[in-house]
C-alpha cells in the first residue's frame, strides 16, 4: 500500500510539474506577443516639438487652465509618448473577492492609443493575463486564465467607445494631451468641465472635477460596459484619492473605478502607480 502511495504522489507532482512548466512558457510567449505590439505601437513615433507655453492654456476653461498649471506641465517638454507601472486589486462581481495584480500601460499622444498588460493572480498557482488596447480609434481587449485559455477577446463598436473614454480619462496622467484638437473643452463651472474627444469616427464625451488646488477629483462619463451578457450604457466614473509627483509633474496616483449602477455603485477596480515616465524610446518590459 505505501508503495502504491508513492507512485500517485510521484504522478500528482509529475502533472503539477508539466501544468507548471507549461502555464509559465504560455505566460511568456504572451508577453512577448505584447513586447510585440508595443514595438509596433511606438514604431515612427516623432521626437517632442517644443515645450508647453502658457499661453497654450489660454484657450481651455479656467478649471483646466488651473488643472494644467496645478500640474506643472508649462515649460515643460511637450509629452509624446508615456509609459506607467502600477498596483491593482480587481474584482468582477461585487460578491467575488479581490484579485491582485501588476499592470504596465504604454501611451502615445498625436495618435491616441495606448497598450495595456495585466498580469492578475486569481489564486495561488492561479494567474490571468490581460491585454488590452486602443489604436487607431479602434479598442480590442484579450483576457485569457492561466494565459491559456480565452475567456474573453472584445472588440466593436462598444469597445472602440469604451476604450476611447478610457483613454480620455487617463489623460490625467498626462495633462498637456488636454491641448490636442482631437479634445473640445466646455466650461461648466469654476472646478468642472466636459470634455468632448473625436478620434476614427468616434465620438465621446466625460466630465472632469477638480478642487480648487487644480487637483483632478473624478472623470465620470456614460460607458458601454458588459452586463449579464450584453453591453448597454452606464455610468462609469475615476475617483482619485492621492495625487504625487512624476518626473517634476503632479499626477493622480491612487484612485477607483467605478460604475454606478440602478442597483447601486459597484467599485470593481483600485489602482496604484508605482512608475511614471515620459518621452523615452519605450519598449516592453
Amino acid at each position: 500500500m505505501g508503495k502504491i502511495l508513492l507512485v500517485i504522489l510521484a504522478i500528482i507532482l509529475m502533472i503539477f510539474i508539466v501544468c507548471a512548466a507549461v502555464t509559465t512558457i504560455a505566460k511568456f510567449q504572451f508577453a512577448q506577443r505584447v513586447a510585440e505590439e508595443v514595438d509596433q505601437f511606438y514604431k515612427g513615433i516623432e521626437d517632442a516639438q517644443g515645450t508647453v507655453q502658457l499661453s497654450d492654456l489660454e484657450k481651455l476653461p479656467p478649471a483646466v487652465q488651473k488643472w494644467l498649471l496645478h500640474s506643472q506641465v508649462v515649460g515643460k517638454e511637450r509629452v509624446i509618448a508615456a509609459r506607467t507601472k502600477q498596483e491593482i486589486s480587481l474584482r468582477l462581481k461585487a460578491d467575488q473577492p479581490w484579485m491582485k495584480g501588476e499592470v504596465e500601460q504604454y501611451f502615445r499622444m498625436a495618435k491616441p492609443g495606448f497598450i495595456w498588460h495585466a498580469d492578475i493572480q486569481m489564486a495561488p498557482l492561479l494567474h490571468i493575463s490581460g491585454r488590452d488596447k486602443y489604436v487607431d480609434g479602434h479598442g480590442k481587449m484579450l483576457i485569457k486564465a492561466l494565459s491559456l485559455v480565452t475567456v474573453a477577446d472584445g472588440q466593436g463598436k462598444e469597445i472602440d467607445q469604451g476604450s476611447l473614454l478610457r483613454y480620455l480619462a487617463e489623460m490625467m496622467w498626462f495633462p498637456a494631451a488636454a491641448l490636442n484638437d482631437y479634445i473640445q473643452w466646455r466650461e461648466l463651472s469654476d472646478t468642472s468641465a466636459e470634455a468632448t474627444m473625436s478620434y476614427e469616427g468616434v465620438t465621446a464625451s466625460g466630465i472632469f472635477t477638480f478642487n480648487e488646488q487644480g487637483e483632478v477629483l473624478s472623470f465620470e462619463a456614460e460607458r458601454y460596459g458588459e452586463f449579464d451578457g450584453e453591453y448597454r450604457l452606464e455610468t462609469w466614473a475615476c475617483t482619485i484619492q492621492e495625487h504625487q509627483g512624476f518626473k517634476g509633474m503632479i499626477v493622480p496616483s491612487q484612485g477607483d473605478l467605478i460604475w454606478k449602477l440602478d442597483s447601486g455603485d459597484f467599485q470593481w477596480y483600485h489602482f496604484k502607480v508605482k512608475e511614471l515616465e515620459y518621452n523615452k524610446p519605450f519598449r516592453y518590459q
